[in-house]
C-alpha cells in the first residue's frame, strides 16, 4: 500500500516497470491491478440536411441567466460560511452540510428581471460546493446533462460554444455511453437527453445557450441524433444514428467516429450490454481518449461488434468487466479477430471502476495512482449520469469515473483509493498538486454527508513536522 498521504511536493522517482504478456497463442485476460505512474504528465447514418437557422448569435436565455446569478450567490454564501469561524486545519466547508444557500425573494427576482431560483436547481447547476468538490444535483439525468454541458461550455461567447451537440433518448443508456466518444477532441460534442415527442425543458434551455452551428470537426453537423429523438425547432444539419440493440448502435457510432476523426482509433473498449453498471466507466475514457465503446453479450460476441473489430484488426482491444459480465469464451473470440486483447475488471461495479481508474498499459488507461487529478463520482445505478458526466472527464481537471453504491456511505474501497492518491506537501502548499471531485446526482443519490467525506479525503495535507 502506498504511503498516505503521498508527498506531491516533488516528482516521484522513475521506476522500472515490466510489460505483462500473454502466453503464446492465447489472448491476455489479465485482470487490472494497481500500478504506480512512472512520471506524471502535465499537461453511421448519412447526414440529413434540414432547414438552417438564422446566423445571428443568440443571447443567453433569461432563465439561464437567472440560474447563473443564483449560482454565483450560492457560491458566495458557501465561501463566506466555509471560510469563517473555523480553524486553519479545517478541511470541510460547513455550508453544504449545515445550511443550503438562501433563495432569492420573489420581489428581488422580479426587480432584476430574473426567474425564481428553482430554475438553477432544475437545470442541475452546482448548488453545494466545498473547497475540493462540486455537486451537479439536478432532478434527473436530463437536468444533470444540461448542467454538465454548460459547465464545460459556458457559452457566453461564440468561442465557448460547441460545434455540435449529441442528443440521445432518455431510455438508451447504452447509446449514451457509446456516444460519449463524440465528446473527445476534435469533435467535443456534449451529450444531452431527449424524448421522441419533445425536448425536456432542461435540454431546451441548454440548447438555446449552446447554440451549436456545426463546423469541419463535426462534418458540418450541428446535431448528432441517436435514435428517435426530438430536435429543437429550426435545427440545422443533423447526422442521425439508428438506435436498435446496443451492439448495432455502438457500431454505427464507431463508424461515425472513424469518419470524423479521419482514421482508426488507438484502442477499442468492449463492454457488457447486459451490465450497465460495469459499462459505465467506459464513457469517461471514451470522452477522454477518442477510443470507441462496443458492446458484447455475456456469452456471445454480436455480429455488429465483430464486424467493427474486423475493420481494425491491429488495434488493441480492452474488455471491461469480470468474466461474469463478459465470458472468457467471448474474450477468446475477440482474440481471433484482434491482434491483442486484455481484460480490465473488478468483481463488482465499484471495484471495476476503481480497477479502470488505476489501470495503465502503455497509452491506454487512466493510470491514476498519484495525487493531482480530477475525479467524477456518481451512483452505480445511474448509467445515464455516467454518460452525461463524461464531458467532465475530458475537460477541466480530466479524470476517471468512480462509483458509489449507496446514498449515505462511501464504499470502503473508494475511501481507500482516495487515501492512496491524497495530495500532500512538506513546505509550500502553493506548489503542491490538488485533487477535485465532481459529485453527480442530488442528495437522494449521494448524501451531502458523503460529499463532505469525499471533500476531506481530497484535501491537501501537511506532511512532516513544522519546518
Amino acid at each position: 500500500m502506498p504511503k498516505r498521504p503521498i508527498n506531491a511536493d516533488v516528482p516521484a522517482p522513475e521506476e522500472e516497470t515490466k510489460e505483462q504478456s500473454s502466453p503464446p497463442g492465447k489472448p491476455d485476460e489479465e485482470v487490472a491491478s494497481p500500478k504506480p505512474i512512472e512520471k506524471r504528465e502535465k499537461k453511421v447514418a448519412s447526414p440529413k440536411p434540414v432547414e438552417k437557422r438564422a446566423a445571428e448569435p443568440k443571447p443567453l436565455a433569461p432563465k439561464l441567466l437567472a440560474g447563473l446569478v443564483v449560482l454565483a450567490i450560492a457560491f458566495i454564501v458557501v465561501a463566506i460560511v466555509g471560510g469563517s469561524g473555523g480553524t486553519g486545519d479545517s478541511t470541510v466547508a460547513t455550508g453544504p452540510a449545515s445550511a443550503p444557500a438562501p433563495a432569492l425573494s420573489e420581489e428581488s427576482a422580479s426587480d432584476e428581471g430574473a426567474a425564481p431560483p428553482e430554475t438553477a436547481e432544475s437545470l442541475g447547476y452546482p448548488g453545494f460546493a466545498t473547497d475540493n468538490t462540486t455537486r451537479v444535483g439536478g432532478a434527473d439525468a436530463a437536468a444533470n446533462a444540461a448542467a454538465v454541458a454548460l459547465a464545460v461550455f459556458p457559452s457566453t461567447t461564440p468561442s465557448q460554444r460547441p460545434a455540435a451537440v449529441t442528443l440521445v433518448s432518455e431510455e438508451d443508456w447504452a447509446g449514451a455511453i457509446a456516444a460519449a466518444v463524440l465528446m473527445a477532441p476534435p469533435i467535443r460534442a456534449p451529450l444531452l437527453f431527449s424524448a421522441a415527442a419533445e425536448l425536456p425543458e432542461a435540454t431546451s434551455e441548454a440548447l438555446e445557450a449552446l447554440d451549436p452551428r456545426g463546423d469541419k470537426s463535426s462534418g458540418g453537423a450541428s446535431f448528432f441524433a441517436v435514435g428517435a429523438v426530438a430536435l429543437p425547432g429550426g435545427a440545422a444539419k443533423t447526422t442521425r444514428i439508428d438506435s436498435g440493440d446496443p451492439a448495432s448502435t455502438a457500431a454505427q457510432i464507431a463508424t461515425l467516429r472513424d469518419r470524423l476523426f479521419g482514421g482508426p482509433p488507438k484502442h477499442v473498449i468492449v463492454a457488457p450490454s447486459a451490465s450497465p453498471d460495469i459499462a459505465m466507466p467506459a464513457a469517461a475514457w471514451a470522452a477522454r481518449s477518442g477510443d470507441p465503446v462496443l458492446y458484447t453479450e455475456t456469452g456471445k460476441l454480436p455480429q455488429p461488434t465483430a464486424a467493427a473489430l474486423e475493420r481494425h484488426p491491429k488495434v488493441p482491444v480492452y474488455v471491461l468487466g469480470p468474466s461474469t459480465a463478459v465470458s472468457s469464451a467471448v474474450v477468446r473470440e475477440i482474440g481471433k479477430i484482434a491482434k491483442r486483447v486484455k481484460r480490465v475488471s473488478g468483481e463488482d461495479a465499484v471495484a471495476n471502476a476503481l480497477a479502470f481508474a488505476r489501470y495503465g498499459d502503455g497509452d491506454f488507461g487512466w493510470n491514476v495512482n498519484d495525487p493531482g487529478h480530477g475525479f467524477v463520482l456518481t451512483r452505480s445505478d445511474s448509467p445515464l449520469e455516467a454518460a452525461a458526466a463524461a464531458a467532465l472527464s475530458a475537460s477541466g481537471t480530466w479524470g476517471p469515473l468512480l462509483l458509489t453504491d449507496d446514498a449515505g456511505t462511501l464504499p470502503a474501497e473508494v475511501r481507500s483509493y482516495f487515501l492512496d492518491v491524497k495530495p500532500g506537501y512538506t513546505t509550500n502548499p502553493t506548489r503542491a498538486f490538488y485533487n477535485h471531485v465532481w459529485v453527480i446526482g442530488d442528495q437522494e443519490a449521494i448524501d451531502v454527508n458523503q460529499q463532505a467525506e469525499v471533500n476531506e479525503l481530497a484535501e491537501l495535507a501537511k506532511i512532516g513536522g513544522e519546518g
